[in-house]
């Protein structure tokens, strides 16, 4: 029992990083059978693929492990509450061993009816006696735990010589060089390749010139072979999605099959309905990597015209601002009420990978998502995107409107009607006006009235209670359901729309596939196999990044955009400034977003033609707010001022930094570096203040609105004009009134390098500094009030206090 006491007393070694290896945990010596000192570690269960991988790339000896032997109860079995009790045993060996198939190796008795080929076909040169092992235990009593018992981790064989590897001297230009089956990237990208329909004679062509060029082969993903991309293509060409007639039979076979890329399952019952979670290993990656304080979007209601059940996507966004998917949930449009379980299972299986985790905001696109879900699961602010209604609203007003001059005009009001709802000034009649004032339009009207009437309430309630996602993320999503459009629902038998399985096998293959060669640097080589389905590139704000002011001209309501190949095209833009402008271009007339009309909205913010975007109005009207709040506690209060200061200078600061790098002469002509995020700068202040645990979380979750004003000054390089007169002398105001202090003359406030400033750090200065010249701990009243708030938040106390004292 001591044994054991002592195992169950270590700590839980989790690395940060993706894949781990034996040199990355701290190992212990604890006393074993037969007074051996066995070598082990305690890791979380879910991480042992991530220890395997991790093993498996030691340069020295690169290899694999399979699975020697596993033990494990049966499922009916009744376990004993036994300290020692395992609910899982597995072994795994190092793929060169342990037999040994080389000229006198020994080959142990339940293998002795092996018989050497007479063709060193398959896999040669694997099996060398390499005696390198551990086992992993899920014990009864920490069943989340997984013990790691390695005693023998030296890749050598018997008699203790390197027996594969670049240190074995025997292994030199054989394959026992490098690792023994291909890297799982190599493995994806050949799949991949053969889903979208590239042929494996190209694949290897490809490959051969990749290796070439290279110098010759340095591992074993440059050692592929054309057998075994045949072997892919046949088994993709052998299988099927029906796996059995019956679609819900079919679809409990698929999930049992595909255990690793499903995260959550829920059978139709009584009580609870259909539900599937989907993310393959990539996807949660993807996740890992461009979530981690950012943003997530919600693409919820896809296809719910033609498929059985809708499929609600998960989107991240990359460097280039583009969609990728990185979770498909599979479920009726009712269930949106059991929601908050499968996004604690998806948080969960994200955390299991990186502990450190946190996501910055999360984008819905429906008023009814539940909200309090989301905030409580993640932890983070929501934002609203409009992008759905308008992409409906324009493509029914080129359907059903008959005059050009009817559908500008109802749509500046219908844009005007919408930036009025978000800043606060109007409600929903406004949309009763819209429908007195263009009767003429019957067609249009009788839809909206039908369609969209009846939803504009709780639409009215989400814009006034949620910020605004930025036009640039609007522009992503729906580039991405463009994309998803045409890669799932391009069948010619439209009755496979009804079966669940055809759409998960469909996904989690071909769609799947398409979105991971859109990461894929060298996909331009395989572009004589471009089909519709192949659509990729930039979205239409970055496109329109690349449009030159030059080639825009205002003339009277409307603005005229000169083609950059084809000058003597020009395509027209009216309203010139709104997000629901009404371009002449195709794209434009499917109802889609274009560059022409975000070229012509910069250029008009650029100019001074129109006023700042919805999104930078919500974050001034915060700002202000803060101050205006009622001030129940003076620490919380004075926080919220110094915060307010400093988030307000950094993104001054920023952007003024910003404009001295591309700083121009007054003849030369203005760039635009398309490459440049627009609101990389803004959204990561946004995270900032969202973690910061002092701060009202109704205030923090309105400031995580999109900074469209910021993104469209940082690319034309003029300095951020945030209206700051206001704004910074409310705030001296109420400091020098209350305090005596002029933040104006704080340096802690005005730092140099606003990028190295953390907002926390300069709201205790600010503070402390505050209270050592009003002497406000003197005061008895105020005391009190320090007093209280010691009993209710002493955590937060300590923490004050050795900020003060320091």
């Amino acid at each position: 029992m001591a044994r054991w006491d002592t195992i169950l007393s270590l700590p839980v070694q989790n690395p940060p990083t993706a894949a781990f290896s034996a040199a990355d945990l701290v190992w212990s010596k604890i006393e074993g059978w037969r007074d051996n000192i066995d070598r082990l570690a305690l890791i979380p269960f879910t991480r042992v693929d991530d220890f395997l991988t991790g093993e498996s790339a030691n340069q020295q000896c690169p290899t694999r492990f399979h699975v020697e032997a596993r033990r494990k109860p049966k499922p009916n079995a009744t376990l004993k509450p036994k300290v020692d009790g395992i609910l899982q045993y597995i072994l795994y060996w190092c793929s060169f061993g342990p037999d040994d198939h080389r000229q006198g190796g020994v080959v142990r008795p339940s293998r002795s009816t092996y018989v050497p080929k007479k063709k060193n076909a398959g896999r040669p040169n694997t099996k060398r006696g390499c005696t390198c092992h551990f086992i992993v235990k899920r014990l009864v009593a920490a069943p989340l735990v997984a013990l790691v018992i390695y005693n023998h981790d030296k890749h050598v064989d018997s008699q203790g010589l390197p027996c594969h590897g670049p240190q074995d001297k025997k292994a030199v230009g054989t394959n026992a060089m490098f690792a023994p089956y291909i890297s799982e990237e190599l493995r994806l990208r050949v799949l991949s390749l053969l889903y979208v329909g590239v042929t494996a004679e190209t694949i290897m062509q490809r490959h051969k010139e990749s290796v070439e060029k290279g110098g010759g082969p340095k591992n074993r993903d440059d050692l592929l072979t054309l057998r075994y991309v045949r072997r892919q293509e046949r088994k993709i060409r052998r299988s099927t999605y029906e796996l059995d007639p019956d679609d819900d039979v079919s679809i409990s076979m698929w999930v049992e099959s595909h255990q690793n890329n499903v995260f959550y399952y829920q059978d139709f019952s009584n009580s609870e309905p259909f539900t599937l979670g989907i993310q393959t290993e990539w996807q949660l990656q993807q996740m890992i990597c461009f979530g981690n304080r950012s943003l997530v979007a919600s693409d919820s209601r896809f296809g719910g015209n033609k498929l059985k059940y809708p499929i609600h996507s998960l989107i991240v966004f990359n460097q280039d601002n583009k969609a990728i998917p990185v979770a498909w949930i599979i479920a009726p449009s009712f269930a949106t009420a059991d929601a908050h379980k499968w996004m604690r299972a998806l948080y969960n299986r994200v955390l299991d990978k990186d502990p450190t985790w946190k996501l910055g905001g999360f984008i819905v696109d429906d008023p009814l998502a539940d909200v309090l879900s989301i905030r409580d699961v993640f932890e983070c602010s929501v934002l609203i995107s409009f992008w759905r209604i308008r992409h409906a609203w324009h493509k029914n007003l080129v359907k059903r409107c008959p005059t050009q001059e009817l559908r500008v005009e109802i749509g500046r009001r219908l844009g005007l009607a919408v930036d009025m709802i978000c800043i606060g000034h109007r409600n929903m009649d406004v949309f009763e006006d819209i429908m007195e004032d263009f009767v003429d339009a019957s067609d249009f009207m009788d839809y909206f009235r039908a369609t969209w009437y009846p939803k504009i309430d709780c639409w009215t309630t989400a814009l006034k209670n949620l910020p605004l996602a930025s036009h640039e993320t609007c522009a992503a999503m729906e580039f991405y359901h463009k994309q998803l459009n045409l890669r799932l629902l391009n069948e010619r038998d439209s009755t496979v729309y009804q079966r669940i399985d055809w759409l998960v096998n469909k996904l989690g293959t071909k769609v799947h596939s398409f979105f991971w060669l859109d990461e894929y640097s060298e996909k331009a080589g395989f572009a004589r196999y471009a089909k519709d389905e192949w659509m990729s590139g930039l979205t239409c704000w970055r496109e329109a990044l690349k449009i030159p002011d030059s080639n825009v001209v205002i003339e009277g309501k409307c603005a005229k955009v000169t083609n950059q190949l084809n000058r003597d095209q020009t395509y027209v833009v009216w309203n010139p400034g709104s997000y629901f402008g009404i371009c002449s271009c195709k794209w434009a007339e499917m109802g889609y977003l274009c560059e022409h009309v975000f070229k012509v909205m910069k250029f008009c913010r650029q100019k001074g033609f129109t006023g700042p975007s919805v999104s930078l109005s919500q974050f001034k009207r915060v700002l202000i707010d803060m101050l205006n709040c009622p001030p129940h506690d003076s620490l919380i209060r004075d926080h919220a001022v110094s915060l307010a200061v400093g988030v307000y200078n950094q993104l001054t600061s920023l952007i003024d930094h910003e404009s001295s790098e591309t700083h121009r002469g007054p003849f030369q002509e203005p760039t635009v570096d398309p490459t440049r995020q627009p609101n990389a700068g803004a959204e990561s202040f946004i995270e900032v203040v969202n973690a910061n645990p002092f701060v009202d979380k109704n205030i923090v979750n309105s400031n995580a609105g999109g900074y469209d004003g910021v993104s469209d000054k940082q690319n034309t390089g003029e300095s951020f004009n945030m209206d700051p007169d206001p704004i910074l002398s409310s705030i001296n105001e109420v400091l020098v009134t209350r305090r005596g202090v002029d933040l104006e003359n704080e340096e802690s406030v005005m730092n140099k390098d606003p990028m190295n400033v953390q907002p926390l750090s300069v709201d205790m200065t600010s503070l402390t500094r505050c209270r050592n010249q009003s002497g406000i701990n003197k005061e008895k009243g105020e005391g009190q009030k320090l007093a209280s708030y010691k009993r209710r938040f002493p955590k937060r106390c300590k923490t004050l206090e050795s900020i003060h004292s320091t």
